[in-house]
């Protein structure tokens, strides 16, 4: 699928990997809806880019709040053709605490809610609208693009939840392709690695140092223009599909 005349739902799109992923689909003549939580950041994306960016806040988790955004991308720029999840939490925490007293559950269920429940309710949204589109030459009529973790893989101490979300994710790609088959829609994952958005800004220096040594090649943080990068490729390529892409530059998380 071409990205330029496109039109993309981009969750979290007003900061890190999904504003990263905006400003590149846009930069190649995609049209973006950008579903955040985030008015300011949603209105300056909105400001920075005229018409090809609209700001809509909702709650990925809400059926009915991702059914009015689908609605509206299809109202103001005719269709949806890609679908790009990044909207996600990661606060750390452990099952039990110093005392030995179990943690509350609500934290886990919220984020399964949003990492989880959150991505499946904007694919199977964007699958409802993208069924419509018609076909190009190989019968395509939309992309899905989630985002995984490579915790889903090497959770570390206190990422119980989060892993758990981003192993849930991964394990999406392919069920989802094979039913969405039919329909003409790919499913693909993405499973960064250390990826330097506003999270790791507030991290001590040291810390970021240890994450950094974790990395094989290149020694550094990613960055999120890669991993929007990674999406275009994912959408102009036709023969990705049904796969969890490991973005991570060979690193291997330790313990904690």
């Amino acid at each position: 699928m071409e990205l330029s005349g496109k039109t993309a739902v981009v969750t979290g799109g007003a900061s890190g990997l999904g504003r990263a992923t905006t400003e590149y689909f846009v930069s190649q003549g995609v049209n973006v809806l950008i579903i955040d939580l985030n008015d300011e950041l949603g209105a300056e994306m909105e400001a920075a880019h005229g018409g090809k960016v609209t700001y809509k806040k909702t709650d990925v988790s809400s059926e009915a709040e991702v059914g009015a955004a689908m609605a509206l991308a299809r109202e103001t720029y005719g269709s949806v053709d890609i679908a790009v999840n990044c909207a996600g939490i990661a606060t750390p925490q452990k099952v039990l605490d110093r005392e030995g007293n179990r943690n509350p559950l609500a934290y886990f269920q919220k984020i399964i809610s949003v990492n989880l429940i959150g991505t499946f309710n904007v694919a199977a949204h964007a699958a409802e609208a993208m069924q419509h589109n018609d076909p190009n030459t190989d019968g395509e009529r939309g992309v899905i693009i989630n985002t995984a973790s490579v915790a889903a893989f090497e959770g570390q101490i206190g990422q119980a939840a989060y892993a758990a979300s981003k192993g849930g994710v991964a394990s999406l790609a392919l069920p989802l392709a094979r039913e969405l088959s039919r329909q003409g829609i790919r499913v693909m994952t993405i499973a960064p690695g250390f990826i330097h958005t506003p999270l790791f800004d507030g991290l001590p220096e040291a810390a970021v140092e240890s994450l950094t040594q974790q990395v094989v090649f290149p020694k550094r943080l990613g960055q999120p223009n890669e991993y929007a990068k990674l999406a275009g490729h994912i959408v102009e390529n036709a023969y990705l599909n049904g796969e969890t892409i490991r973005m991570d530059a060979a690193a291997r998380m330790a313990p904690k």
